[in-house]
């Protein structure tokens, strides 16, 4: 049985990370490996439940014989929903800032990013690009961020090769910039849900080890960029009788919606509350303004088609899927005992934390990050203890993983959703990518996780 779970989950790893080439989606596969795998533990469901659960199960029969249907009763309300629980928090998080970004989007808010992009210089394009994606995408999911800064260049920058290099400053960024905060990337979600690191002390970690594997490559990218960008005249949008909000408007709309994810980790650590639950209040807040604002406009026929939140809704929803079968997978290879077997391997073969880290920046660069970095916390619990220091809340194994995925996702396109994204707006070579921006950002992730391993340890 573990042989064959073994077995499925390859295969599914091999799906996912070789999506570009089988153009069959990483969601779909997860959603489906996911499934699998808890119809496969129900079918075995007595044997796990008997040596994982037996104290628990023995409670829940409260001296009743077992049957079949008792041991899928307990896995369905006992051990399934658990996990289905841990997914939905990242899921409803995402929905929410999903739905945060839209509204912003279709007020304008995000308009004065195409007004920086007043310029031919192509160094300051490129360092205005990769700033506004650094700061929005610490802020905001990296995967909007991406998509939203793409068509913005894309409709600005001629030339597909500049576009191209553009593109890859802006995937790195937003890769760098989601690794900083825990509500910029669904891994530092993750973590934060689970209690593995606090708000504060997970920014503090990560901004320098960041910020060398950000500004690195961005200044590779711009030795190989011309001195002047080919740039077609930059036109607002035309919103039709979407919106017409006049300037302060939007500043307060931009305000109460960056401002209240700011304020989240706070809320969090107020209430104890999820954090998805605070991402709810704001959006909230923000719908409520922004029927406010636009009080004139609620009754009009005909709105016109908006092409960028159409887009951003897709791919977060995809992205959304994408996590909730990873977390799926989680559970069942927990519950299996699989996960305890390849933490003892790891223990065995890679007990250095660098090492450990090197491998999770690999992995993750042909293997998405995210699941990459579920690969690695589904090996370990938040422990307690002095002696495990490096496994309690913001201990060094979990800042060391999270970093490693995300700035791993910057050495080849496949290996992050920002990157795909890249790679099917501007059709770019993998062979390419590597040659020409993956190698250094390689050098930079790995001086950078040197840095935090000197710094954590």
């Amino acid at each position: 049985m573990i042989l064959l779970i073994v077995t499925v989950l390859i295969i599914g790893s091999l799906l996912i990370a070789t999506e570009k080439y089988t153009n069959i989606n990483k969601a779909a596969v997860a959603i489906f490996v996911g499934t699998l795998g808890w119809i496969l533990y129900v079918c075995f469901g007595a044997d796990f439940v008997m040596g994982q659960h037996a104290v628990d199960y023995a409670t829940f029969l409260g001296g009743a014989e077992s049957s079949s249907a008792d041991v899928k009763q307990f896995i369905a309300y006992n051990v399934f929903l658990k996990y289905v629980g841990k997914a939905s928090e990242i899921v409803l998080f995402l929905l929410a800032t999903m739905v945060i970004v839209e509204i912003l989007q279709n007020n304008g808010c995000f308009d004065f990013i195409s007004q920086l992009l007043r310029t031919r210089s192509s160094q300051r394009m490129l360092w205005t690009l990769s700033v506004v994606t650094f700061l929005i995408s610490a802020n905001l999911d990296n995967l909007t961020t991406t998509v939203m800064m793409l068509t913005i260049m894309h409709d600005v920058v001629i030339r597909q090769r500049q576009r191209v290099l553009l593109g890859c400053a802006i995937v790195i960024s937003a890769n760098c910039g989601g690794a900083l905060t825990v509500i910029g990337d669904p891994s530092g979600i993750v973590l934060w849900n689970m209690g593995a690191v606090t708000a504060s002390n997970f920014s503090a970690s990560m901004a320098l080890p960041c910020l060398i594997a950000w500004l690195v490559p961005i200044f590779w990218i711009g030795r190989q960029l011309p001195t002047r960008i080919e740039t077609q005249w930059i036109v607002l949008p035309y919103r039709g009788d979407d919106t017409r909000l006049n300037v302060w408007q939007r500043v307060v709309m931009l305000f109460v919606g960056i401002g209240g994810l700011w304020f989240i980790p706070t809320f969090h650590s107020i209430t104890k509350l999820s954090p998805f639950l605070g991402a709810l209040c704001v959006l909230c807040v923000l719908w409520i303004v922004n029927e406010i604002v636009n009080r004139k406009l609620m009754n009009t026929d005909e709105m016109i088609q908006r092409r960028v939140p159409r887009v951003l809704q897709y791919g977060v929803i995809q992205m959304m899927l994408f996590v909730l079968g990873i977390m799926l997978i989680v559970g069942f290879v927990r519950e299996t005992g699989v996960a305890a077997y390849m933490a003892q391997l790891v223990d065995r073969y890679m007990s250095n934390l660098l090492v450990l880290g090197f491998f999770t920046q690999m992995l993750s660069s042909v293997l998405d990050n995210f699941m990459s970095l579920m690969t690695m916390v589904s090996l370990r619990d938040v422990a307690d203890s002095v002696q495990a220091t490096v496994y309690a809340q913001n201990g060094a194994f979990w800042k060391m993983m999270a970093y490693a995925s995300a700035v791993g996702g910057n050495i080849l396109c496949i290996g992050s959703i920002t990157g795909l994204a890249l790679m099917k707006m501007e059709r770019i070579p993998l062979g390419w990518y590597f040659r020409n921006v993956g190698l250094v950002a390689f050098a930079a992730a790995t001086v950078g996780l040197v840095a935090m391993y000197i710094m954590l340890m």
